[in-house]
């Protein structure tokens, strides 16, 4: 993400994926505002009386982009906004006058990133390509808490006994592919996964099943941003929302008196209601996971004399 302006080749030189009309673009940027404000409200609210929440803070803690910047609208790269300022814009460092409006340009893509760009499409790639798993029932939370005195949420009861969840883990294969979910196991719960996993592997383990690879898409979206559309860091934001509601309705804590049924995975129909969901996701995610590699590719792809190649996808 930009804070920084970015010196852009001369307007003449550039050539615009899309053009916008003053009102098409107020009103994107309106529609963008209105599906993420109470999102933004909320954790401002809560902060402000230091109020937590064991499900949502996560999208806000794990995940860095503070919740203003999850408000501003950005129509991603090259598309000129006509009849626009950039004083009047929601990054303003970022954007380019030119005559008849503004644009953030691909070529104010730092370089110094280039590098970030590559892995991302590495990874896109090959987790599109790998076939979606669905076996791991969710036992990341369980697995966390372990043989373990200490809850990660301490100021939310759990619905099961420590023993029932040793007896859950001990009865059951850990099959967890996100090195980022498996990082937190305890010591005693770690040697249990079928893999030992490591950040290095994370591009040859994650798959499009894992909901922690799904909400992982909102954290890609908005890496890029202001030059990733803003309706794909929405939409990425709002599938991690879903996709987090589910990671925790399957975990060991009691979450009722914060609107969540617990998903029982302790036993078959729990089992088959967290692979339902998480099939549910998966599906919702493959879009969005073309969209962001078409972007990361046309980034990546800029030629430097203001056109882009074709891009070459997988899909």
């Amino acid at each position: 993400m930009s804070m920084e302006s970015h010196a852009a080749r001369p307007a003449t030189e550039l050539a615009w994926q899309k053009t916008l009309l003053r009102e098409d673009w107020q009103h994107e940027r309106a529609r963008h505002r209105a599906r993420v404000l109470p999102w933004v409200d909320d954790r401002v609210t809560r902060a402000g009386v230091a109020k937590k929440h064991p499900v949502y803070d996560f999208l806000f803690t794990y995940y860095s982009f503070r919740p203003a910047y999850l408000l501003r609208w950005s129509p991603g790269a090259d598309v000129l906004l006509l009849d626009a300022a950039a004083d009047e814009l929601d990054w303003p460092l970022d954007s380019v006058s030119v005559n008849g409006g503004c644009v953030i340009p691909s070529s104010s893509f730092p370089e110094h990133r280039r590098g970030y760009l590559t892995w991302a499409i590495r990874y896109l790639t090959e987790t599109s390509r790998r076939a979606a798993l669905f076996h791991c029932h969710g036992l990341h939370e369980w697995a966390m808490l372990y043989h373990e005195s200490q809850p990660r949420h301490e100021q939310v009861p759990l619905r099961v006994t420590p023993k029932e969840i040793s007896d859950v883990v001990e009865s059951s294969e850990l099959r967890c592919t996100h090195y980022d979910a498996f990082r937190f196991f305890t010591p005693k719960a770690t040697p249990r996964n079928r893999s030992l996993l490591t950040r290095e592997t994370t591009t040859d383990n994650d798959q499009p099943g894992c909901i922690h690879v799904t909400m992982d898409l909102y954290k890609l979206a908005y890496s890029i941003a202001p030059w990733c559309p803003s309706d794909l860091v929405a939409e990425g934001f709002l599938l991690a929302v879903d996709a987090r509601a589910i990671d925790m309705r399957a975990s060991p804590y009691d979450l009722k008196d914060y609107g969540f049924t617990p998903i029982t995975i302790e036993n078959a129909a729990g089992k088959a209601e967290y692979i339902k969901a998480q099939r549910s996701l998966s599906e919702r995610a493959a879009p969005l996971r073309v969209r962001l590699l078409q972007v990361y590719e046309a980034l990546a792809n800029y030629d430097g004399r203001g056109g882009k190649p074709l891009i070459h996808s997988i899909f």
